[in-house]
């Protein structure tokens, strides 16, 4: 394990306490837990974006067009 630093925000800090406290957990590990979990989000983020290369792109313009082709505007 790596030791870092980090400068919260002081409600950030506080709120970090609180849950750690009510948790049971450390501070460092709700921290690591909340990291994995915005490491593993961006990773579907970049397989669903990876996913949607081969639709065709659409302007703005274009998709209200059909928007209100449809009646939903």
């Amino acid at each position: 394990m790596k030791r870092a630093t980090i400068y919260l925000e002081e409600d950030i800090h506080r709120a970090l306490k609180l849950k750690s406290v009510e948790a049971d957990q450390t501070i460092s590990h709700l921290v690591n837990e909340a990291i994995r979990s915005t490491l593993a989000e961006d990773l579907d983020d970049l397989s669903d974006i990876e996913s949607r290369n081969k639709e065709k792109a659409i302007s703005y313009e274009d998709f209200l067009k059909e928007l209100k082709g449809r009646g939903q505007i």
